[in-house]
């Protein structure tokens, strides 16, 4: 595939970049003012570092969010999917080994209906859902992943929740850095980076690579209904993958406190499509391409409060070769837009946040020639009141959207109350929105025909959890049971359309409510434990007898995932065990994929100081348990890497980083 719709804005970011720089005045860096004390939150928070103001724990202060550090993974030789699969309320619909595609289901909401940003720039593409195999976990620094309706936050396409990834940081010391893994199925992957001090700033190159052949061996039994049938072996062939990027970020300090952050990501993909089990394609090819473009400045707004203003612009390519029906052409998704916001106290225990958010979105196919282009526009307010001393935080928002042709209300009123002794409870409800998706609406894909007739699909939601930390700042022991209960009116699916085709109607309706259980443990600092489980029932509402009340397919009932890691630095060993029931894969009822319990292990040890050097041993699926993904081909059984890592630090870099300001973690950003 030609990468040339990429040329023109890698060729604006080489030339703006430096430009942006050197239009800073020199000068030391004066602090930016502190924003007043906030109560304490009653969100569980995985992870060291604590969340900053732009985090959505601020953004959502209410809310039902897990914050899971990557760092504390390093050498682990997963992917970005495999970091999330242990959050609470989230499945992971996997379609193969590195490379293929993985989505996310959150509470029971489809992958179209989970908004996932990087850094804050919204992934979700032209067909509603976001792929994270295009998103290595080399970039990765945090997730923070947000659950249940999303809409009054963060726009259209959040019924079930939003996740944000978080990208490795620059920082003030010069510092140099590597990785390598090789594994299973001659999967090679690796990355090297550089962050240290730049043109009065901070600045960090990352750039990735990896390839894997896939091409495992399983038994397959042909003839599931006989008894006793012998398996035959066969090799899962067409599961290649290969790709690479790179990440560029760049922050500095203003005059007068404030700051800029520039951000340039490159993503190239190229995989097999291997098909279904009783359809497997022999040349079916899929290459794919992401460049996300984002500057963000905030600071303080006078006496006023605080303030951010953020552009981003992103555009995807995709083209699908070989003997597929509709296959050929070229696929461009673009979006662009900005976002002002401003957060300032009313009184002294109050605080309203306003944020006004614009875009324009376009997608264009080879094929046939046809195009599509929307405008967004939202406008969006949130009031937090703090009552009794803040024990109490009432926290009720409100998002005016519109969306190319249609009209969104978003209403959300989240609480929550400090019980003293560590404990909390916390509420939300509230009703959000997903407009069809330009595949949906406009662009023809092979046999799938478009709907230009469709409406939005509606989440009515609600939750109500119990949380215990047994410390504020780094809690050894955290804990939340909580529940929750959603309706998804006029969902969009497709139907048979005579002879050989399917088009996508409004007549979709499900119910869902489940609880969800997880903590963490910090006994020693040597020693960190974390579980969690998910309890999921989900209730298929269409009048149509053969599917009424019958559970959704892809969404497990139970799900519980424990992992251990115990040892120092220098030598320490983890294990995790993931266990998921048997889910549908079609509204009948008479088709399954079957449970699974996957067991992995591993090892790691930093042996050098001066460089760091880290040896890592990881083993996935120990017990060689055979899953498959959801057209029912299996997924890889037993598979081990090795990883070695190594890192420089420069001697006379500066040790302080007290004039430094914190690493601001990119918020979820509102969808324009």
């Amino acid at each position: 595939m030609r990468w040339t719709f990429l040329a023109g804005p890698v060729a604006c970011l080489a030339l703006t970049t430096p430009l942006l720089a050197r239009a800073q005045d020199a000068g030391t860096p004066d602090v930016a003012a502190e924003p007043a004390p906030e109560p304490p939150r009653t969100t569980v928070v995985r992870g060291k570092t604590p969340p900053p103001p732009e985090s959505p724990e601020r953004r959502d202060p209410t809310g039902a969010m897990t914050v899971i550090d990557a760092r504390e993974r390093a050498g682990e030789a997963r992917d970005t999917a495999e970091l999330l699969v242990g959050s609470v309320g989230l499945a992971v619909q996997d379609s193969g080994g590195y490379g293929q595609s993985k989505s996310l289901v959150v509470r029971g909401a489809s992958s179209n209906g989970v908004l996932v940003f990087l850094d804050g720039i919204p992934l979700n593409g032209a067909g509603g859902m976001a792929d994270l195999s295009q998103i290595p976990a080399a970039l990765v620094e945090r997730f923070e992943v947000l659950r249940g309706g999303a809409g009054a936050r963060y726009g259209s396409g959040g019924l079930g929740g939003a996740v944000n990834i978080i990208t490795r940081a620059p920082g003030s010391r010069l510092r140099a850095s590597g990785e390598v893994t090789y594994g299973s199925w001659d999967t090679l992957l690796g990355h090297v980076a550089a962050s240290g001090p730049l043109l009065e700033g901070q600045a960090l190159l990352l750039v990735h690579a990896g390839r894997s052949d896939g091409d495992f061996a399983y038994d397959l039994d042909e003839l599931p209904a006989v008894d006793d049938n012998p398996l035959t072996s066969e090799l899962r062939a067409r599961n290649d993958a290969r790709g690479g990027g790179a990440l560029l970020r760049y922050r500095r300090r203003l005059p007068g406190g404030s700051r800029l952050d520039t951000l340039a990501e490159l993503s190239l993909e190229d995989r097999a499509i291997p098909g279904t089990v009783q359809n497997p394609q022999s040349n079916g090819n899929q290459e794919l391409g992401r460049l996300a473009l984002g500057l963000r400045w905030s600071g303080a707004l006078g006496t006023v409060g605080q303030g951010s203003a953020r552009g981003f612009f992103q555009r995807d390519g995709l083209e699908v070769t070989g003997s597929i029906a509709g296959a050929g052409g070229r696929q461009r998704h673009s979006v662009g837009g900005v976002e002002l916001e401003g957060r300032g106290p009313l009184g002294t225990a109050q605080t309203l946040t306003v944020t006004v958010a614009t875009s324009g979105e376009a997608v264009t196919e080879a094929l046939d020639a046809q195009s599509a282009s929307w405008w967004r526009a939202s406008v969006m307010a949130m009031d937090e009141v703090r009552l009794f001393g803040g024990t109490l935080d009432v926290v009720p928002s409100l998002r005016l959207e519109r969306v190319g042709p249609y009209w969104l209300l978003s209403p959300k009123l989240g609480a929550s109350v400090a019980l003293g002794g560590g404990f909390g409870l916390r509420a939300n409800a509230g009703q959000s929105h997903r407009a069809p998706s330009f595949l949906e609406l406009y662009i023809r894909q092979g046999t799938l025909l478009p709907n230009p007739g469709l409406k939005p699909e509606r989440a009515l939601y609600a939750d109500a959890a119990v949380l215990w930390r047994s410390g504020e700042e780094e809690p050894r022991w955290s804990a939340t049971v909580g529940g929750f209960a959603a309706l998804y009116e006029n969902l969009i699916a497709y139907e048979l359309y005579p002879p050989l085709l399917a088009r996508p109607y409004n007549f979709d309706a499900a119910r869902v409510w489940g609880v969800e259980v997880e903590g963490e443990a910090r006994p020693l600092p040597w020693l960190a434990a974390s579980t969690s489980y998910t309890w999921l029932r989900t209730q298929n509402r269409f009048g149509d007898p053969r599917f009424f009340g019958k559970d959704l397919p892809y969404r497990p009932r139970h799900k519980w995932v424990g992992r251990v890691r115990a040892g120092p630095d220098w030598l320490n060993a983890r294990t995790e065990v993931l266990y998921q029931t048997s889910q549908l894969t079609n509204r009948t009822g008479t088709l399954d994929l079957p449970s699974r319990t996957l067991l992995s292990a591993g090892a790691s040890s930093t042996f050098l100081r001066a460089p760091e050097l880290t040896l890592s041993v990881e083993v996935k699926n120990l017990l060689d348990v055979r899953a498959f993904d959801f057209t029912g081909f299996p997924l890889p059984g037993r598979a081990a890497y090795v990883t070695l890592a190594v890192a420089f630090d420069r001697d006379d870099a500066p040790t302080s980083t007290s004039s430094t300001p914190q690493e601001p973690h990119a918020a979820l950003a509102p969808s324009p």
